[in-house]
């Protein structure tokens, strides 16, 4: 009876165990998802209301120049749009080439765990 029993416990250890690493993958996976509609809903407006401040200061730099130097304040004005579009492009790249692994937490615990049962994970 002891071994059947310690076998029990044993498998009994090992579904808790599959179990808390799914529960760890779940959380990740909603967390992940939340974070991206977040960010998206927020850049949306950002980007809405960006460029309604950007259309509109636009206008009126050109409004205010326009019985003398019409041509070079919309120059100006194009000008300093194509380098912010450059900045922006620039820090998204950054910010994509620095993001965290996806599931990173859940393949370190799994990596203690292979650790601590003596195997290795691939």
């Amino acid at each position: 009876m002891g071994l059947f029993a310690s076998l029990r416990r044993m498998l009994a250890t090992l579904v808790a165990l599959v179990q808390t690493r799914l529960e760890l993958v779940s959380v990740e996976i909603e967390e992940q998802i939340e974070h991206a509609a977040s960010v998206l809903l927020w850049s949306i407006a950002a980007i809405f209301f960006a460029s309604l401040t950007v259309l509109l200061l636009s206008l009126t730099i050109v409004i205010a120049f326009w019985d003398g130097h019409r041509l070079l304040a919309a120059g100006l004005v194009t000008a300093s749009f194509g380098l912010f579009a450059v900045i922006a492009a620039l820090v998204v790249r950054h910010r994509l080439r620095t993001r965290p692994r996806f599931l990173s937490a859940t393949v370190a615990e799994l990596g203690r765990d292979a650790a601590e049962l003596g195997g290795e994970l691939p």
